[in-house]
């Protein structure tokens, strides 16, 4: 998956915003103010970091070694680094980033999910 569709897909999602909050190489993708998504897009290969349930993050890690791997300058238990282009399937990329935008929606405020869904 090439940066404009993952781009694309991300802000299709209900409640998503991007900003450069630290600098201008890093692309953070956010759900009602809260961060699921980062991009250095600086970097190559292009990698991303998405949130992810920490037993799944360890399986992912394992099957995708040096693909997957712990979240760079995150925490390690519950974001992983993704190398976007790469040989890992776009159906992944994209269940992948589903994961860490749900975990993230749960972990919001009753009211910030309301608000959610009644954009």
């Amino acid at each position: 998956m090439n940066i404009e569709e993952f781009r694309e897909y991300c802000i299709s999602k209900k409640g998503v915003t991007e900003s450069f909050p630290f600098d201008e190489s890093t692309l953070v993708f956010k759900v009602m103010g809260k961060m699921f998504v980062l991009v250095g897009l600086e970097k190559h290969p292009l990698t991303v970091n998405l949130k992810c349930d920490p037993d799944w993050a360890i399986d992912l890690r394992e099957e995708y070694d040096s693909l997957i791997i712990p979240g760079y300058h995150m925490n390690k238990k519950h974001w992983n680094t993704v190398a976007l282009e790469s040989n890992l399937p776009n159906k992944l990329i994209v269940d992948l980033i589903d994961h860490s935008y749900n975990l993230v929606v749960k972990s919001l405020t009753k009211k910030l999910q309301s608000d959610l869904h009644n954009l």
